[in-house]
């Protein structure tokens, strides 16, 4: 198949989140299956990474948008192993600035349906000027949410496109690509797409995101779970619970892979002991070296509860602020990495304070340490109230963390609760979003620590799951041959 994909972010380029962690996996994953693959990003200016064989093709694009003309270029990169092509969209005035989404402040680009407009419009032009009709166009959230509303409205009688189908991915439905309704005429659409109710109105204003649920041959999410909850759950549903139940006949879920090259114990370059299934004393030596950098005492029948996180209270950390006093009264020792909220800041800074030999806190970015804490501790810890699918819960599994996580998103598809009776499972799930709830799964987790052989079983079996990139592909291949063979559908 030829597979189109586009996006906003990518690993290894610049990401800021699991969207840029996906698209620096997938396309590689799909394109290794031998599928015709290229991916379209725009190029950032702290864009890093970038191939010195980078290519600059001859001719420019040139696109007029909201009565102003612009120049694109496009720049390739293509993959060795796996024959990937990246294809990089320049416009300076567009993309040529600090950042990603948000300014030196904190707040949103005030030109951000411009820019990613005049992306969607290009991607879909460098097709036609390569000659190249993808058979899919896998458009990822809001930022290129227009791509199939454009499929289904500008280009719909264009006969280069007769045969592409449209799959949107939706790894977050929190952010929708909401701007005021004076922007909509830039868009070149009939004015009928924004009437009270259709695609693009959302209580007065454009919303791209819920255009793109309503024009895409099919959806996804990022976790099956995560798909049911965004449909019968109104926090989750971010008020588009109602559209999304009305595609729920072509709305499915696929959980995230993981990159084994880059998080696997027996491969990771950035830990100082390789340990695997077979052989876990390696592990134990990673223990050692984290406590040590973190300058907490090393207790043998102490676990060792790690976190790596935004500071941020989706993922949970209100819950621990609750009962702060009840949580370091166990036995435990909690090593944290992460940035956010400065009320989160404060209050490890101040957790460090009274428990010296409990506490360690990082308050900053470390991917070599995030890779420590995964294999040198014990448990890991994600009550987060939603997760659209996670990514630190299935590293843990695969570095013998047992996780200890709330039954929400891709929490609940990916760690399975320990049954005692059994001796089966993979972590420990709790369902309330309450600081109790949280408390008495930590409490079982603590409690099986100290049975060794029921620890070590628990620990195996996490390191067993497959949550590879190549399976994954193989689901999205799946879907993507079906929406090839059905008819286009035009749910507007």
């Amino acid at each position: 198949m030829r597979i189109l994909i586009a996006g906003s972010e990518s690993a290894p380029y610049l990401k800021s989140g699991g969207l840029g962690d996906v698209l620096g996996a997938l396309p590689s994953a799909l394109a290794r299956a031998g599928h015709d693959v290229k991916l379209f990003l725009p190029l950032y200016r702290d864009m890093k990474n970038l191939s010195p064989k980078m290519t600059t093709l001859d001719e420019p694009i040139f696109c007029m948008l909201n009565g102003r003309n612009f120049t694109v270029r496009l720049h390739t990169v293509t993959e060795k192993k796996s024959g990937l092509e990246t294809i990089f969209v320049e416009q300076q005035e567009l993309f040529g600035r600090p950042g990603l989404y948000l300014d030196s402040e904190g707040e949103e680009f005030s030109d951000n349906d411009e820019r990613y407009l005049l992306f969607c419009k290009i991607v879909l032009e460098a097709a036609k000027q390569f000659n190249w009709s993808p058979d899919i166009v896998h458009a990822h959230d809001w930022q290129t949410a227009l791509l199939p509303v454009f499929l289904k409205t500008i280009y719909a009688d264009d006969s280069f496109f007769e045969t592409t189908r449209s799959v949107l991915t939706i790894h977050n439905l929190a952010y929708q690509g909401l701007f005021k309704a004076e922007i909509f005429p830039k868009l070149g659409l009939d004015e009928s797409l924004f009437l009270p109710a259709a695609p693009f109105e959302f209580y007065g204003k454009v919303n791209f995101l819920k255009a793109g649920i309503m024009h895409a041959d099919r959806i996804t999410t990022v976790s099956p779970n995560y798909a049911r909850e965004i449909q019968t759950d109104s926090e989750l549903g971010c008020g588009l619970e109602g559209v999304l139940q009305e595609r729920a006949d072509d709305l499915s879920g696929i959980l995230n892979g993981v990159d084994y090259s880059v998080w696997s114990p027996s491969r990771d370059s950035s830990i100082p002991h390789r340990y695997h299934k077979a052989n876990l004393s390696g592990k134990k030596g990673n223990r050692v070296e984290l406590l040590n950098k973190c300058g907490l005492p090393i207790r043998e029948k102490t676990p060792v509860v790690g976190m790596v996180s935004r500071l941020v209270d989706q993922k949970g950390f209100d819950l621990i602020a609750d009962i702060a006093e009840l949580f370091f009264e166990r036995d435990l020792q909690l090593v944290l990495l992460g940035t956010g909220d400065e009320k989160y800041h404060e209050l490890f800074r101040s957790l460090e304070g009274q428990y010296p030999d409990k506490c360690k806190a990082f308050l900053t970015f470390n991917d070599a340490l995030a890779h420590l804490i995964e294999a040198g501790s014990d448990i890991f810890l994600m009550p987060s109230r939603f997760e659209p699918c996670g990514l630190n819960q299935m590293y843990s599994l695969k570095y013998g963390t047992v996780p200890v996580v709330r039954r929400t998103g891709g929490l609940a598809d990916s760690v399975i609760d320990f049954d005692p009776a059994t001796g089966t499972g993979t972590g420990f799930v709790f369902d309330d979003y309450e600081s109790s709830a949280m408390l008495t799964a930590l409490d079982r987790a603590i409690a099986s620590f100290g049975k060794r052989r029921v620890w070590t079983k628990m620990m195996k079996a996490g390191m067993t799951i497959d949550n590879s990139w190549s399976k994954v592909a193989r689901s999205y291949v799946e879907l993507f041959s079906g929406s090839v063979q059905q008819k286009k559908t035009y749910c507007v």
